[in-house]
């Protein structure tokens, strides 16, 4: 996008790190990208503060895969002895009841494998290339704070930056 601009800052901690997402928020910028040498309790409560992510999509893909496991469940073993018919003592061809263990075990399969590919999908990894912005001290002992603004904020944000703690503030093409 022509007009925006991407502002590196570099922190020596996570406190002013954090403040300086705090800052962004009140100065209505909310494109941006946090890297931390660790994870960090006061960065998370920051970023979750100015992006209001809410719950995660996660689970509904979790519950498609439980019921599509437990019907995949029901018509294997239906259909299964449906096709092979074993008349044993007057018992019903299609009984319900023996076939519990295997609906529910596919259901959980088909429920954990959704919810791992979903988690990979919704959190685009595996990261085949750097983030913009990404210098290799974050991390390792220096925090980073990379927010996209439009040139004519620039100013306004890198001061707000450089207010919070930043000890470099690098400007990029975004």
């Amino acid at each position: 996008m022509s007009g925006e601009i991407e502002l590196i800052g570099t922190f020596t901690s996570e406190e002013e790190c954090a403040a300086a997402i705090e800052g962004l928020h009140k100065a209505h910028v909310h494109d941006f990208n946090v890297f931390s040498p660790f994870m960090s309790e006061k960065i998370n409560e920051a970023v979750d503060e100015v992006r209001q992510w809410g719950r995660s999509p996660v689970r509904k893909f979790v519950l498609a895969g439980g019921f599509t496991g437990a019907f995949t469940g029901l018509i294997l073993t239906v259909g299964t002895s449906w096709e092979w018919n074993i008349i044993a003592g007057g018992r019903p061809i299609a009984a319900i009841a023996p076939y519990i263990v295997i609906i529910f075990e596919l259901m959980i399969l088909f429920g954990v494998l959704s919810a791992v590919s979903s988690f990979f999908i919704t959190s685009r990894l595996p990261a085949f290339e750097s983030a913009p912005g990404y210098r290799t001290r974050f991390g390792a002992d220096k925090f980073g704070l990379v927010a996209r603004v439009a040139e004519s904020d620039v100013s306004k944000v890198e001061a707000m930056l450089r207010d919070a703690g930043a000890e470099e503030v690098a400007r990029a093409a975004a």
